[in-house]
């Protein structure tokens, strides 16, 4: 007679979360560690891959997310605009197709792929037989491209940035952000006993909110302190500044991606790291900071 098969115990939250820091912290020092490099063809192919990799396999996962609920899209149109706008964007801000790397020049970039992309998908449905789902297709799709590809490409616009050392903002909001997920989860599992939104995410809580700015805010500070020499205009009110926004919203991108995979009735956006999640999963604070980021370092920390 077979002997009865023992289910795995669960694993914790701890160790899920530890699991998932440490992939991180290995995903990003890899990422840095190029940009850092001091080595020019390292700096701008090596973080390049990296970035496309990241936003297709990404992208990929949240269209998988999308299938689960049955929405239909144009899921290889959608890959590939997304690797051509993180390539077209990288050899704008670097010179190698003859431009200056100018803010309102990537710009101009962006919104001509994406126009043409709009285009292109409805030309796409307009030769379709099958597909009768025209503007659900082209809604997930587009969807898609700017939820992933183009919050992630504002990376390469603060790394890139003009008149400053970009590497050293893309390690900043980097660190705080990351800084913002453990304060949360540390402070939400000693004390947390309000939940903030129940019926998207059962384990956030009020309080964790609470740890994330605190936590983030001191990581901002301290990392403007010792390297605020390499910022242009970090002083220490910027850094209290973007030390709350930066954790507020990422929480708010964490509950964002949370919304999608209950949704989707999904615990995890991937299995790239078994037993943790997908790419998606550690990106999704990342996502909405980095834009934020982009814009205070262009309108407010290099305003005139």
């Amino acid at each position: 007679m077979p002997e009865p098969t023992i289910a795995a115990p669960p694993v914790s939250k701890a160790r899920t979360f530890f699991r998932r820091l440490a992939s991180t912290a290995v995903l990003w020092t890899v990422i840095l560690t190029a940009l850092f490099s001091g080595h020019k063809a390292i700096s701008d192919y090596v973080f390049l891959l990296l970035m496309v990799t990241l936003a297709t396999t990404g992208l990929m996962e949240f269209y998988g997310i999308m299938a689960k609920r049955d929405l239909v899209c144009f899921k290889g149109s959608g890959l590939f605009a997304g690797a051509l706008l993180l390539v077209g964007t990288s050899f704008n801000l670097t010179g190698h197709i003859g431009t200056s790397g100018s803010p309102s020049r990537v710009n101009d970039f962006e919104t001509g792929l994406l126009i043409l992309f709009v285009l292109g998908l409805c030309l796409r449905q307009f030769v379709s037989r099958s597909n009768t789902a025209g503007i659900l297709a082209i809604s997930t799709t587009i969807f898609g491209l700017l939820y992933v590809p183009w919050l992630l490409n504002f990376i390469q616009k603060i790394n890139f940035f003009p008149g400053v050392d970009g590497k050293y903002y893309v390690l900043y909001f980097i660190l705080v952000t990351k800084f913002s997920d453990m304060g949360a989860y540390i402070v939400g599992s000693l004390i947390g006993r309000h939940k903030m939104i129940p019926r998207i995410s059962p384990g956030k809580t009020w309080e964790g909110f609470g740890g994330a700015i605190v936590v983030s805010t001191g990581a901002s500070l301290v990392f403007a302190h010792f390297l605020g020499d390499h910022m242009t205009g970090m002083t220490p009110l910027h850094a209290v500044v973007l030390g709350v926004v930066l954790s507020s919203t990422a929480v708010i991108g964490d509950l964002i991606e949370s919304l999608f995979k209950r949704e989707a009735g999904v615990k995890d956006s991937g299995t790239f790291f078994p037993g943790i999640g997908g790419i998606l999963d550690l990106l999704d604070s990342i996502l909405f900071n980095a834009p934020i980021m982009y814009l205070y370092l262009r309108h407010v920390l290099t305003h005139p």
